[in-house]
C-alpha cells in the first residue's frame, strides 16, 4: 500500500510530538515540556488535513509511524 501524501508541517509536527513525548518520559518534571506536547497535540489533532481527508485509525497509525521515523513517507 502506498503511503499517504501528509502535508509537511504535519509530519514535522507529529515527528516533533514524538521526539517531546520521548524527552518528558526521561523528565516528567519538566512543565515546558508537558506544554510543548500539549501544544503539538492540538496542531496533530486540529490540522487542516483531517478535515478533508478523515480521522481513520489508519491514517493515524500511518501518521505515528512517520512521526517515530519508521519508514519513508515520500
Amino acid at each position: 500500500m502506498r503511503p499517504r501524501p501528509f502535508p509537511d508541517d504535519l509530519v514535522q509536527a507529529q515527528q516533533e510530538w514524538s521526539h517531546t513525548y520521548h524527552r518528558l518520559a526521561h523528565r516528567p518534571d519538566r512543565t515546558e515540556l508537558r506544554r510543548r506536547l500539549n501544544q503539538l497535540s492540538t496542531a496533530v489533532l486540529f490540522h487542516p488535513y483531517w478535515q478533508e481527508h478523515g480521522r481513520t485509525p489508519a491514517a493515524w497509525w500511518e501518521l505515528r509511524s512517520l512521526g517515530r521515523g519508521e519508514r519513508s513517507w515520500r
